[in-house]
């Protein structure tokens, strides 16, 4: 790593906010280059000058691509950043071109060189057929092209994306949905589809699954063979196959290992005290408590069991409440409730589990906004609990 460091340093001068001449600064978009008695190359400068990034946010988009670098730990991206084609303008002046080639404006070819600048040192000899690609075999359109790369960059210049895209784009109906996709799993892009993406795709749908519950689904890449048994697995805790809850299981499942699930199963039984099949009962209709910690679940308990004044076995058959941010919602929740009691303005008979789950919007125009007037101040003593600070008085 010291090695890599040393390797890093004449970047790190080349970026660095000291003043020095900008020989690019009045040059158009894609003219920009050095010769050998030019001023060394500063990846910051070529960021203002030929992208149009403002100075500090190209101070920051170059720091970004010494991270992006390093976080590597290889001796040969080192190198190669450092000794080639971010050394000079002539590799970004290529690729500038190549963006503005397929009809990406200024302001969008700074909002993806600011994303992913390691774009600018890629091989023009990859990235250029994918470029052209995007638009001539996909029939994408330049605006199309600039949102794609503002998350699909680093596959751009990884990997041939052309074939992936055409199956996503297919498999989801349109090169809108496969945005909304990517915008919360792009790993979807670096998965091989053959091996991965279609057997998990496959096995899916002959669990029963459709399109549209597997069209966020991270499992499409892992393994196929943990996507079997994340299918297994929610099927011994008794979740149905044809239950709305079967696709939130697997995904659940995903974010904890096989070893602890027996283990959290155990904590609940013998937390809330009741039967094995109480506890499978409640897993299979709320899914994601699983992945929560036992600290966090035995923080949100304590509090419905001490503060709210629930029976563990009320908890059990309504797992919702432990699914619930115990900080930004359940405290400042009851807080509301037991302010707006004790003034009258609230039946007493009004129970914590229907205050609980209200949406958020309607909570605030309903019991907020509502006494506003008649309950000065609870607006901000709601806004102050919800951001996690704890009334005095309440134990978590």
């Amino acid at each position: 790593m010291l090695l890599l460091r040393r390797q890093l340093l004449p970047l790190l001068h080349a970026i660095s906010p000291l003043p020095s001449p900008i020989h690019h600064r009045t040059c158009p978009l894609l003219s920009i280059s050095t010769s050998a008695s030019a001023t060394p190359f500063s990846l910051e400068e070529y960021l203002v000058a030929a992208c149009g990034l403002a100075p500090a946010q190209a101070r920051e988009t170059a720091k970004k691509a010494l991270d992006k670098a390093s976080k590597a730990s290889n001796k040969k991206a080192f190198e190669e950043l450092c000794k080639s084609r971010l050394r000079s303008a002539s590799n970004p002046d290529a690729i500038l071109a190549l963006l503005s080639g397929v009809g990406l404006t200024r302001t969008d070819i700074a909002s993806i060189v600011a994303a992913d600048p390691l774009l600018l040192r890629s091989s023009v000899k990859n990235v250029g057929p994918r470029l052209h690609a995007l638009r001539d075999c996909l029939g994408l359109s330049a605006p199309q092209i600039a949102r794609f790369l503002l998350l699909g960059s680093p596959a751009l210049r990884g990997c041939d994306i052309v074939p992936k895209l055409e199956f996503f784009i297919s498999f989801y109906g349109s090169f809108e949905r496969l945005l909304v996709v990517m915008k919360k799993n792009k790993a979807i892009l670096f998965s091989d589809l053959e091996r991965v993406i279609k057997p998990n795709i496959a096995l899916l749908c002959q669990r029963g699954l459709n399109v549209r519950d597997i069209f966020h689904s991270r499992v499409l890449t892992f393994n196929p063979e943990q996507v079997k048994e994340f299918v297994l697995r929610a099927e011994e805790l008794g979740v149905h196959r044809s239950s709305p809850m079967f696709k939130r299981t697997i995904k659940s499942l995903s974010y904890i290992n096989k070893e602890k699930v027996a283990p959290k199963l155990k904590f609940l039984k013998s937390t809330l005290g009741c039967s094995e099949s109480e506890v499978a009962i409640a897993v299979s209709r709320m899914p994601s408590i699983l992945p929560l910690s036992e600290e966090l679940l035995l923080r949100k308990i304590h509090f419905l069991i001490k503060e709210v004044g629930m029976e563990p076995q009320y908890i059990v058959e309504r797992p919702i409440l432990l699914s619930f941010s115990l900080e930004k919602r359940l405290v400042p929740r009851h807080c509301v409730m037991k302010v707006l009691q004790e003034k009258g303005l609230l039946s007493s008979k009004m129970g914590f589990f229907s205050f609980a789950q209200i949406g958020e919007k309607t909570f605030k125009l309903k019991y907020i906004d509502y006494h506003k007037d008649s309950v000065p101040g609870l607006a901000d003593a709601y806004a102050t609990a919800s951001a996690g600070v704890v009334p005095s008085g309440i134990k978590l």
